[in-house]
C-alpha cells in the first residue's frame, strides 16, 4: 500500500473508531443518554450500568479468541456495532427485561469491535505516530459524546438515543470503508520472535491500569452525583479537561519523558479528591474537583492506550494486546463503581472517600519506577531497529565488531545478525538465507548466547546502546 492510501485508511480507521467509540461513550458505558432515560423512567440504574460494563469488559477480553486476521477484524467490528445498532432500538420502548437483555448484548459486542480495532490501529498508523492516532479518536469521540450529552440532558433523553444511533450508523460506513491488505513490512518487524519479552511489561501495565482506574469509578459514583444539580454546566464541561489534557500531551516534543507526566496526573487526582473532601457543591467547586479528575484521566488513558500501541508490533494478534489493555481499565472502572456504590449505600464521609483515592495512588506511585523500566526495556528496541537500518553496511560492521563476544561468529552467524538486527523475523531470515526456520533459531541461540544476552531486545540493547548514546 503506499504512502497515500495508507494515510486515507488510517483516516477512515480513525473516523470508523471515534464515531462507534462516541456511541459507547455516550450511551452503553456509563453514558449521559443511558442514565437520562434510566432517570426518566425513575429506574435504578445500578444493575443496568454494571451489566453493561462487565459484558464490555467479558468483550474485551475474549475479542481474541475468535479473530486472526485483518479481514476478520473488520467483520467482527461490522458484525458487532450492526447488533448494537439493533439493540439500541430496544430502548425507545419502557423498560423491560429486554433493556437489560440488550445492555449485556450490546456491551459485548461493543467490547469486541474496540479490541479488534488494533488491527487497523497496527496496519494503518506507523509505530511512531500510535500515541497521535489514540490522542485522535480519544478527542473525536469525547467531542462527539459531549454533543450528544447536550442533547440528551437539556432536550430529550430519546433525541440522545437517536443521535447515540446515528454515531453507530456513521461508524459502520466509516467500517465498511476501511481496506483490508497486507501490512507493511515495518509493522511485521518484531511479531513471532519477542512475545516472549512481551509478557512481563504488559502484565504489570494491566495491573498498573486497573489500579490507577479504580479512582475513575469512584468517581463516577461518588463525585459525580454529588453535582448532580449542576445539569447544565455538567453536561459540557465534564469531558473538557480530559479533551484538553489529550491534545497537551498529543503534541507533547518526542524527547519529553512522559513517564514523569504520570506523577503530575498522580498530583492531580490527590488535589481531585482533597478538594472535594474540603469544597463545598457550587459551580466554582465543580471546576476545580473535575478539572484536576479529568485531565489526570486524559493523561493516564493516553498514557496506556498509545503504550498498548506500540506493543501491538510484538503479536500476531493485535486485538489480544489491544483487548487485554483495555479490559484491565474497564476492570478498573468496575471494581472503582462497586467501590463507589458502596461508599454511597452506607454514606460514607467524603473524607474517608479521599483516604481511598489516595491509597490507590500510593499503590500506583510505588508501581511506577518498575512499570516504566520494563516498559524502556521493552520499547527503546523499536528505536535502535531504526537507527541501525539507516546505517550504512561498513557502520553496522563497525558496530558488532567494537563489541566483545565469549566465541567470535561464524560466517553464518554474522550473517544472521545483521538480519535480525534490520529487523527480519526467522520466516524472513529464513527466506533470505535459503536455509530452514529452525536452523535460523539454531543459529539466533548461538549468538545469544555469545553475547550473554537471552533475548533480541537485549542483543539490540547490547550492540547499539554505545551508539545511540
Amino acid at each position: 500500500m503506499n504512502g497515500s492510501k495508507t494515510v486515507n485508511a488510517r483516516r477512515l480507521s480513525i473516523a470508523a473508531f471515534s464515531f462507534s467509540f462516541a456511541y459507547v461513550l455516550s450511551f452503553l458505558f456509563e453514558g449521559s443518554v443511558l442514565y437520562s432515560l434510566l432517570n426518566l423512567h425513575e429506574t435504578d440504574p445500578s444493575g443496568y450500568i454494571l451489566a453493561a460494563i462487565i459484558a464490555h469488559f467479558t468483550g474485551l477480553f475474549t475479542c481474541r479468541l475468535f479473530i486472526r486476521s485483518q479481514a476478520a477484524a473488520k467483520s467482527m467490528m461490522l458484525g458487532c456495532m450492526g447488533l448494537c445498532l439493533v439493540t439500541a432500538v430496544l430502548f425507545f420502548s419502557a423498560p423491560s427485561a429486554l433493556w437489560m437483555g440488550g445492555l449485556i448484548v450490546s456491551g459485548y459486542a461493543s467490547g469486541c469491535a474496540v479490541a479488534a480495532w488494533g488491527y487497523f490501529l497496527r496496519a494503518y498508523t506507523p509505530k511512531n505516530e500510535r500515541i497521535k492516532s489514540c490522542a485522535d479518536v480519544l478527542i473525536y469521540s469525547n467531542l462527539i459524546m459531549i454533543a450528544v450529552n447536550l442533547v440528551a440532558k437539556n432536550q430529550s433523553p430519546f433525541i440522545g438515543l437517536g443521535l447515540s444511533i446515528l454515531c453507530l450508523v456513521i461508524g459502520l460506513v466509516f467500517i465498511w470503508m476501511l481496506p483490508v491488505g497486507s501490512e507493511n513490512e515495518s509493522n511485521k518487524m518484531l511479531k513471532d520472535n519477542t512475545r516472549g519479552d512481551i509478557e512481563k511489561p504488559l502484565l504489570l501495565l494491566c495491573l498498573f491500569i486497573f489500579i490507577i482506574t479504580i479512582n475513575s469509578g469512584l468517581m463516577y459514583q461518588v463525585i459525580n452525583p454529588a453535582f448532580d444539580h449542576l445539569t447544565g454546566l455538567v453536561s459540557w464541561y465534564w469531558a473538557v479537561p480530559y479533551i484538553v489534557a489529550l491534545a497537551i500531551m498529543r503534541n507533547l516534543p518526542t524527547g519529553v519523558k512522559r513517564s514523569r507526566i504520570l506523577y503530575v496526573g498522580m498530583i492531580m487526582i490527590v488535589g481531585a479528591f482533597i478538594s472535594f473532601m474540603l469544597l463545598g457543591r457550587s459551580t466554582s467547586d465543580y471546576l476545580i474537583v473535575d478539572t484536576m479528575m479529568l485531565g489526570a484521566c486524559g493523561i493516564f488513558d493516553l498514557f496506556w492506550w498509545s503504550i498498548l500501541g506500540e506493543m501491538l508490533d510484538y503479536t500476531d494478534n493485535p486485538a489480544k494486546i489491544f483487548g487485554i489493555g483495555l479490559s484491565a481499565n474497564v476492570f478498573g472502572v468496575l471494581c472503582g463503581g462497586v467501590l463507589g456504590m458502596a461508599v454511597t449505600s452506607i454514606g460514607l464521609p467524603s473524607a474517608e472517600v479521599a483516604v481511598i483515592a489516595l491509597t490507590v495512588v500510593c499503590v500506583t506511585l510505588v508501581m511506577l519506577p518498575p512499570l516504566n523500566h520494563q516498559l524502556v526495556l521493552l520499547l527503546k528496541s523499536h528505536v535502535y531497529l531504526t537507527v541501525y537500518d539507516n546505517m550504512s553496511h561498513s557502520q553496522q560492521t563497525n558496530i558488532i565488531q567494537q563489541i566483545k563476544i565469549l566465541d567470535p561468529l561464524t560466517v553464518r552467524e554474522q550473517e544472521v545478525l545483521q538480519l535480525i538486527l534490520s529487523g527480519k523475523s526467522n520466516r524472513e531470515i529464513a527466506e533470505a538465507l535459503f536455509i530452514s526456520e529452525s536452523t535460523v533459531k539454531t543459529h539466533a541461540r548461538n549468538i545469544f548466547s555469545k553475547y550473554a544476552v537471552s533475548s533480541r531486545a537485549e542483543l539490540i540493547s547490547t550492540l547499539l546502546k554505545n551508539q545511540i548514546s
